[in-house]
């Protein structure tokens, strides 16, 4: 008898390390805005989404702004959560409830932890049985143990509902080979992507059912970056990206940091099919935005590494036709992706329909369009043209860094579109053809440029702290086997060499919102030595 409770409270605290373990898991501008008084004052703009506490709305040049919710006026408040409440009610069917993650709870390290455990149970599971039968002569010992085995198995299989958080400085290394075109920077929810939207590749050759819309930068910067969840959770049923869902704006936004569409335009064709695209997969949208249609399978080969080409805006990584170790693409699922070795799901990029994402497995909101909320708005400074029926594009080069050429033939002729803009914003489309010239002139869209990339990692990369620029809350996180735990001590210093900071023990977090903004020296002392991280503090 007190063998076998000494083998159940084995079990017991087997399973309780086990359980403890896994714990640590374009849109478009539009007219005739409506109204709000904020802080007593009238505001123009069209609601786009609520977030963190703040209402973002969009004015008649398609810019966003932000407000607080308590600054709106009663009446705008109530009128703005019937429209939270709108939005909550479409998704509602459609997705799994929100639960708490600890942003810190880093997969990485729960990866080079869950090794010891399983070392250590793997020889427990292989002791007990031959003491016990051995020593105690104990009939239950071998099934109890089998038992034992058995749950520990079944618990260490990653669960297709698991929720596991992205590591930041993985999802950045995907990024990483496109700077300085593409930007990034985190917090405890969002990761964020600056971009211009312009890749560093050729466009628009090879469409045969061209819109007459051409490309040119936009200013997806700041407020109107690009957000991937950070922890993103799977939704209860997935929505498909089809001919009804998601055509208006994007689904994911690539490496490069230009963003993908659905396979569908907003039609409801198959853009692809209906030669719209170029030989990249993108086109120009109605407010003269580059965006792909189909996976950008090409960038695969440009990291020189296996990382995703894209990641979709449900938090999830997108692949080529190879898996993160280097292998040949394993069997797909019906949402045209798969749970990889790590317990982390991942989708992959076809030449075939459908191309990148089958059904949205990750849980994303639509607004009452349809539209995954939130995301960037695309600016254009002319009217959206018709489609010209019979014209293919042979050509497209750049005039120097404010400006391209487009040619194209129609009806046997060549004719061409020479389009530039200057530093005060200023754009000139001049349309070349047989008949002669023609010149459009528009104004009112202001240069913007990608942030400067901030180092974020010392050349030992032991350790990641973020967000860096930092606005508050400094977080540190390992990315090699060294742990968080293995923290001797840890100071902050500023630029005159004044520490700021000391704790002799590990940290996970720091509190920097009392600091004033400069440069700041990070001191990591561990058992392997001292590493130093510069931060810049907003």
């Amino acid at each position: 008898m007190k063998t076998a409770l000494r083998l159940f409270f084995v079990i017991i605290t087997i399973t309780f390390f086990n359980l403890t373990l896994q714990a640590h898991d374009a849109h478009y501008g539009h007219h005739d805005a409506p109204v709000w008084t904020i802080n007593g004052k009238p505001v123009h703009g069209f609601f786009y989404y609520f977030k963190d506490g703040k209402v973002y709305l969009e004015d008649e040049h398609q810019h966003l702004h932000s407000y607080p919710m308590a600054d709106f006026s009663e009446a705008d408040r109530k009128n703005i959560q019937q429209r939270i409440d709108k939005i909550a009610e479409i998704n509602k069917q459609q997705q799994a409830p929100v639960q708490s993650v600890n942003p810190k709870a880093m997969v990485s390290e729960t990866q080079d932890s869950s090794r010891i455990w399983i070392l250590f149970i793997a020889i427990s599971v292989i002791f007990m049985p031959v003491f016990s039968w051995i020593k105690l002569r104990n009939r239950n010992a071998i099934p109890i143990t089998v038992a034992t085995g058995i749950l520990l198995f079944y618990s260490f299989v990653p669960s297709p509902n698991r929720r596991m958080g992205n590591d930041p400085v993985w999802m950045d290394s995907a990024f990483a080979p496109f700077r300085p075109a593409v930007n990034t920077r985190w917090d405890n929810n969002w990761f964020y992507v600056e971009s211009k939207g312009i890749p560093a590749h050729s466009m628009m050759v090879g469409i045969t059912a061209w819109q007459q819309q051409v490309p040119i930068f936009q200013c997806y910067i700041g407020p109107n970056a690009w957000s991937i969840p950070m922890n993103p959770v799977k939704a209860a049923t997935p929505v498909p990206v089809n001919n009804q869902h998601f055509l208006r704006g994007a689904v994911a936004i690539a490496a490069n940091g230009v963003p993908i569409f659905n396979p569908y335009t907003n039609t409801g064709v198959d853009a692809f099919l209906d030669g719209q695209l170029d030989q990249w997969g993108g086109h120009s949208g109605r407010a003269d935005d580059y965006h792909y249609h189909i996976a950008p399978m090409f960038l695969e080969a440009k990291s020189g590494k296996i990382t995703p080409i894209a990641f979709a805006l449900d938090g999830y990584g997108i692949y080529g036709n190879k898996e993160p170790d280097g292998t040949a693409m394993a069997t797909l699922d019906a949402n045209h992706g798969h749970t990889w070795k790590d317990g982390r799901y991942h989708y992959h990029g076809t030449a075939a329909a459908p191309y990148m994402i089958g059904n949205m497995v990750g849980k994303v909101t639509e607004d009452t369009t349809l539209q995954i909320v939130p995301q960037p708005v695309a600016k254009g400074v002319r009217p959206a043209l018709t489609p010209l029926k019979g014209a293919t594009i042979t050509g497209f080069h750049a005039n120097g860094n404010n400006g391209y050429t487009l040619i194209y033939t129609l009806s046997g002729a060549t004719d061409s579109i020479v389009y530039l803009w200057n530093t005060a914003g200023n754009f000139v489309y001049n349309f070349y053809s047989p008949a002669g010239k023609t010149t459009s002139n528009y104004n009112g869209k202001p240069l913007c440029e990608v942030p400067t990339q901030t180092k974020r990692i010392s050349k030992a990369g032991s350790f990641a702290l973020y967000p860096n620029p930092v606005e508050r809350q400094l977080f540190l996180y390992a990315n090699t086997a060294t742990s968080v735990s293995g923290m001797r001590s840890v100071s902050i210093v500023n630029a005159e060499g004044k520490s700021v900071y000391h704790a002799e023990k590990s940290v996970n977090s720091i509190d920097m919102g009392n600091q004033p903004g400069g440069v700041y020296f990070v001191e990591i002392e561990t058992a392997r030595g001292k590493e130093t991280y510069k931060i810049i503090k907003k």
